[in-house]
């Protein structure tokens, strides 16, 4: 009976770790088959191999935690791709023109409505905390002045300063916060059409991924469809950081990765709204009879996903040096082959931000030893793709034994 009883915890044990093994397995493969530099150094370990796989996995894994959001309420978004190309696309422009251009044009507006929306958000919930603390309630018409007057007045000043950018060319700072505010509003009306409109996520994110695409193309224009950037000249000198290499071994955009990873992780670990994504995946019928707001935190996590995608866009053109219309193309897949390999179910209501981020090291390392092999380019789809069948079968037979043993 001991034996039996110790059999299976060891077995779940390895069931629910079989991430952190795989992964062991695969750097370990890489090790052993990777060739070896005239000077005796296995190119697999090297520090410059280990810190490009980072970078090559950092836009992928910032758009697969969005999309882990999203798929632990149930959910999905294809849109992710689109929205990362339009926000390159942004990007350069912004860096790269000192004029007002098509970028400008969406940008801005874009911009100032969602700060107008946060602020008005945030006053909302500071007069809420105002009339808990003084006894007291403002009328309706009262609260909804002050919120307006704050969201016209961050509209304004939002807008005023993206403004005052564009002669001297946008810097560092600036893209990285106009161009995700636009992410932000995608995913946002992502979200609102899914939650007031009552339809599938995949024909709304699918809808979305087609209108994008065609957003940036217009953005970017017939005659320039490939914006370069070129730092120093161009552009602005401070862009260069985002491709940088800190104590030239950790790469920058590898910090941002570790940065959402982070983040993201004790946001569903010790918030409220993390245990209401949970429950929304499980069973949103019961998350919504027990008083969660679940329209309200499928919207956010949609804009979260869009938000992201965006940032992965900028990154994106510091890595590339460029910004164009297709640079997203296949992103949505990648990253949900990342949430899968992760042990994310796509039924929603199970698994975790760490899981998806080793999901997008796990698909890095694999790209990575197939270009080391020399094995030809067009086989690590084709790899992945299996892997990507391997893990939903063990997925399902993870949480089918452990819904038994449950039961």
């Amino acid at each position: 009976m001991g034996s039996r009883v110790y059999a299976e915890v060891l077995s779940t044990f390895l069931l629910r770790t079989k991430l952190y093994w795989s992964l062991l397995i695969l750097l370990a493969v890489g090790i052993i088959t990777s060739p070896v530099s005239s000077k005796g150094v296995n190119i697999f370990l090297s520090t410059g191999n280990l810190s490009d796989v980072l970078r090559q996995v950092s836009n992928n894994g910032i758009v697969a935690v969005g999309m882990t959001l999203v798929i632990l309420t149930g959910g999905i978004d294809l849109s992710v791709g689109s929205i990362m190309a339009l926000g390159s696309v942004l990007c350069a422009m912004l860096l790269t023109h000192d004029e007002r251009t098509s970028a400008t044009l969406l940008s801005f507006p874009v911009l100032a409505a969602v700060c107008a929306f946060c602020t008005a958000w945030g006053a909302s919930h500071l007069m809420d905390l105002r009339d808990h603390a003084a006894g007291t309630k403002l009328s309706s018409a009262h609260r909804a002045l002050a919120t307006g007057l704050a969201g016209l007045v961050a509209a304004l000043a939002a807008w005023w300063l993206a403004a005052a950018q564009v002669q001297s060319k946008f810097g560092v700072i600036g893209v990285l916060i106009v161009v995700p505010a636009v992410g932000l509003a995608f995913g946002w009306f992502n979200g609102l059409i899914i939650t007031k409109g009552r339809l599938q996520p995949f024909i709304v994110t699918l809808a979305m991924m087609v209108g994008v695409l065609g957003i940036a193309r217009v953005v970017a224009g017939q005659d320039a469809a490939v914006h370069p950037v070129y730092t120093g000249t161009n552009a602005t000198e401070d862009f260069d950081i985002l491709r940088s290499l800190l104590y030239r071994i950790v790469p920058v955009p590898g910090l941002f990765f570790l940065a959402v990873v982070v983040l993201s992780a004790m946001l569903l670990r010790v918030t409220t709204f993390g245990r209401y994504v949970y429950a929304i995946g499980g069973n949103e019928q019961a998350a919504r009879l027990s008083g969660v707001e679940v329209d309200r935190v499928k919207i956010a996590v949609y804009a979260i996903s869009g938000f992201l995608a965006s940032l992965a866009g900028v990154l994106y053109t510091a890595q590339y040096r460029q910004g164009k219309p297709d640079a997203g193309v296949g992103m949505e897949l990648d990253a949900i082959a990342a949430v899968v390999i992760g042990g994310t179910s796509l039924m929603g209501g199970k698994g975790s931000i760490i899981g998806s981020a080793i999901g997008a090291i796990t698909l890095g390392v694999i790209s990575n030893g197939l270009v080391l092999l020399r094995v030809d380019v067009y086989w690590v789809p084709i790899t992945q793709g299996l892997i990507l069948i391997v893990a939903i079968l063990l997925n399902a037979k993870l949480f089918g034994r452990i819904s038994g043993q449950r039961g």
